[in-house]
């Protein structure tokens, strides 16, 4: 295509646009093909061959003028582009009389070709050189000041600052580093706002006149070619002249500190959504969150045009972090902030949200407005909203009942099995849900909001009136009817009658499968296989991880269920079974003890306890619920990644996955923006195995700015707080969490992070970072339970208390700390563990 080009072109020729004149010498035309203030350059063309030294003298002195001098450098096909800057690479050089131009093009051409060269393009995946890089020969500028100059401050990131560099004489020295820079912060509006001399400086290279222009020059460059902009200039008295732009290439590594400060947080979200979270499950989450909690603000009467104001905050209540699902506690803040009393309330709607930290006093001007009369205004609207939450509470049970109803007409069996079911006919089928419960959340979020307000208040209550706030927990424990402890129950049952029956005790014990369905068919195992049969009815689509659509349940694998079973048919016939609900008794007593004669505070602390124990209750029952919608959802979109595998249009079922429900949907309703799923599947899948690969990262995690650029995801430096986080100078051998079900227990632990492939030993303490309703099947088997993360309203914690099992929760570094074999003893009631004896490494 360029074969008919001469062998040097003139900075100023509109073929230096597409000629192959390398990146340095491309940008240098387009900016003074635009009117900036470049020196005079020409560029030798790279070819094989070097063109005649006579017509190199010829341009040179052209050039250069009478008496002037030349730059001679290196303009490579790739130098100084958006991802390698080559910087320091190729030869340069300055103040070249005409006469010794040819050798030193010669110098440069050669030393693009070097062994340097070679080894810094292997490093970066390029190409070796195929041919010499082009070279430029620009007329010298007589600087009196000269330097670098950044668009954007390239160490802090802050994209508001511009930072000049600046040297008297020529620039070089301070490129190659043989003398410092005086420097200068210039902001948006043209003002140094900070300057540091350089050691040796007597007074600054240049004004904060000077300054400014520098900064406004590589602004205009960065606004030119629409990305951040490294320069170098040079001023010849007050002359100003551009020698060089090229991208900053940085920045993608440093988050701007001027960006807007978003805080996630896992706290609670972590038990339902533990690790990697597939797009599908993610999407679909994030929908249900956006309806609920906008449902549940228009419930209790916040007005429709503040909800209007604050619509955008719904969708983004909850993140994706490295493929882990994040509050975003920013948009949190902001849905409490709709309900009037937080701006008096504050740290106990924290609580009631189970965050350890405060909200940092930056984000509180974003949340909600400042000062008495926002107060004022505040509190007055509580009125209403106190009058719909009564009315809530009032129509509780009724709207529980019609929720129930509305369930279960929504995931009966339908008239075609899904899985001979169209993909349009699958589409409709989730609408159908979407319409009938998705939108419809109503009982379960104000049961939720229930159980968390009074839960605090008899916290509070137990506190002030009782001096140990930890009574909250012995007290709610030990109500009947909780759905959540019936699968344990159901799991020590099958124990009791596989015991006496050899081969189903074999079969469990090996963990073999073919022969357990061999014995289930056997008529002297009616009874374990009926009871067998009821688990799998009330309790299949119970799982570890249950809330990821990803996660298969005991219907299709029911191993984790036999692996509990045999664990208990393991365990010793003089093994003691737990004392159950003694804590409770206990706690009623020292009530009663604590508000004997106090007539008044004894019925407003029956009323909260009461309350509280109905709603937390319920709340797990619900739970139950949520497990069968999920498992609906499951079903129809797995149903639905077979149709699209059957059409070609996915690799695999499973693959539907990797797709948000948006995208699944919109590729059978017409509404895909992306029709190649396929091959979205496969970058995404790429994309989560990276982050499965990588370190987990922290639980609270700030970011500025663009969330997915230039922040680490991090924990951010603590802050002033009542966490449980042990000292630097604390006993390392002692641990303190909260306590959430009473027992001193001294035994062995087990620290499981995945339990799917976990057989338990009966006797250890079960160590987890977190735990979920799937967990319950390895409770029995346990004495006791120390984990992680979680919350006094966790499932942990509350399935603890109702089996009697000793707990902890929310024990910071516990999974570090303790490895699987360490001798311990904790106290439930206190909330201390203590390690007496590390484990050997095996």
């Amino acid at each position: 295509m360029h074969s008919t080009l001469p062998p040097f072109l003139d900075g100023l020729d509109p073929r230096c646009a597409t000629a192959p004149v390398g990146g340095k010498a491309r940008a240098l035309h387009a900016l003074a093909a635009a009117g900036f203030p470049v020196p005079a350059f020409a560029v030798v063309l790279p070819s094989t061959t070097l063109p005649p030294s006579e017509e190199l003298l010829a341009l040179a002195t052209r050039l250069a003028g009478p008496g002037g001098l030349l730059a001679v450098r290196s303009s490579a096909s790739d130098e100084d582009g958006a991802e390698h800057s080559f910087a320091g690479q190729l030869e340069s050089f300055l103040n070249i009389a005409p006469a010794e131009v040819p050798a030193r093009v010669e110098a440069v051409r050669r030393s693009g070709l070097s062994e340097r060269v070679r080894a810094y393009r292997a490093e970066r995946g390029l190409p070796p050189p195929a041919t010499p890089p082009a070279v430029i020969l620009q007329r010298m500028v007589p600087a009196t000041a000269a330097g670098v100059a950044f668009s954007v401050d390239p160490v802090t990131g802050r994209r508001a600052h511009a930072r000049v560099a600046a040297v008297r004489g020529l620039g070089e020295a301070l490129v190659s580093g043989e003398r410092d820079a005086d420097t200068f912060t210039v902001d948006r509006a043209g003002t140094v706002v900070a300057r540091t001399l350089a050691a040796d400086s007597s007074a600054p290279a240049l004004t904060d006149a000077q300054a400014a222009a520098v900064a406004a020059l590589a602004r205009r460059c960065a606004a030119h070619f629409g990305r951040a902009q490294d320069i170098e200039w040079a001023f010849a008295d007050d002359a100003l002249f551009l020698l060089q732009s090229r991208p900053v290439t940085t920045l993608a590594r440093v988050a701007d500190p001027d960006g807007a400060l978003l805080l996630w947080d896992n706290s609670n979200i972590a038990e339902s959504y533990c690790g990697v979270t597939t797009p599908l499950t993610y999407s679909y989450a994030r929908y249900i969150y956006e309806e609920v909690y906008w449902q549940f603000c228009r419930l209790l009467g916040v007005p429709e045009k503040k909800l209007e104001e604050n619509a955008d905050l719904f969708g983004r209540m909850l993140g994706l972090v490295q493929g882990r699902i994040y509050y975003s506690l920013v948009d949190w803040y902001r849905a409490i902030a709709l309900l009037p009393g937080f701006t008096w309330n504050r740290r106990f709607m924290e609580q009631m949200m189970g965050v350890k930290e405060e909200m940092p006093a930056e984000l509180l001007p974003r949340v909600t407005a400042a000062g008495l009369g926002a107060r004022l205004a505040d509190l007055g609207h509580l009125g209403s909203t106190v009058l719909g939450l009564l009315r809530a509470r009032r129509r509780l049970p009724r709207t529980k009942r019609a929720f129930q109803a509305r369930l279960d007409t929504a995931l009966a069996a339908p008239a075609t099995p899904f899985a001979d079911q169209r993909p349009d006919e699958l589409a409709a089928a989730y609408r159908a849900l979407e319409r009938q419960l998705l939108t419809r959340w109503d009982a379960p979020m104000v049961n939720d909001f229930f159980a968390m307000l009074y839960h605090g208040v008899l916290r509070s209550l137990c506190a002030k009136w009782l001096g140990a706030e930890s009574l909250a927990n012995d007290l709610v424990g030990g109500e009947s009817g909780l759905v959540s402890t019936q699968p344990a129950e159901l799991v020590e049952k099958l124990a009791a009658l596989a015991a006496p029956a050899p081969a189903l005790r074999e079969a469990l014990l090996a963990d073999d499968r073919p022969a357990l369905a061999a014995a289930l068919r056997e008529p002297a195992h009616a009874a374990f296989a009926t009871a067998y049969a009821e688990y799998l009815a009330r309790f299949g689509d119970r799982c570890m991880e249950e809330l990821k659509l990803e996660s298969p349940t005991l219907r299709d694998d029911p191993t984790p269920l036999h692996r509990g079973i045999a664990a208990l048919l393991s365990r010793a016939a003089s093994t003691p079974k737990r004392a159950r609900f003694d804590a409770r008794a206990a706690a009623e007593t020292r009530v009663a003890e604590a508000l004997r004669g106090r007539p008044l505070r004894r019925l407003v602390f029956g009323r909260v306890l009461r309350r509280a124990r109905g709603y937390v209750r319920d709340r797990e029952n619900l739970r139950l619920e949520r497990t069968r919608l999920f498992a609906r959802v499951r079903e129809i979109f797995l149903a639905l990644g077979a149709r699209l595998a059957e059409l070609g249009a996915l690799a695999a079922p499973r693959d539907i996955f990797y797709l948000t429900v948006p995208e699944a949907l919109g590729f059978v309703e017409g509404t895909a923006v992306t029709t190649d799923i396929r091959s979205l599947v496969t970058l995404r899948r790429a994309e989560f195995a990276r982050h499965a690969a990588a370190p987990e990262p922290a639980d609270r995690i700030e970011t500025r700015g663009v969330v997915y650029v230039g922040n680490p995801f991090t924990s951010p430096p603590r802050r002033a707080t009542a966490s449980v986080a042990p000292s630097a100078d604390a006993d390392p051998e002692l641990r303190r969490g909260l306590p959430c079900c009473p027992g001193v227990v001294r035994a062995r632990v087990r620290v499981v992070l995945d339990p799917r492939g976990v057989s338990p030993t009966p006797g250890e303490i079960l160590v987890a970072a977190r735990t979920d309703p799937g967990w319950v099947m390895l409770f029995p088997a346990a004495v006791g339970l120390l984990v992680e993360h979680g919350s006094l309203l966790s499932h942990s914690a509350i399935v603890s208390r109702e089996l009697g099992l000793p707990s902890i929760v929310s024990i910071p570094g516990l999974t570090t700390w303790l490895r699987t074999g360490d001798l311990v003893e904790f106290d439930g009631a206190a909330g201390t563990v203590r390690r007496f004896e590390v484990a050997s490494p095996t």
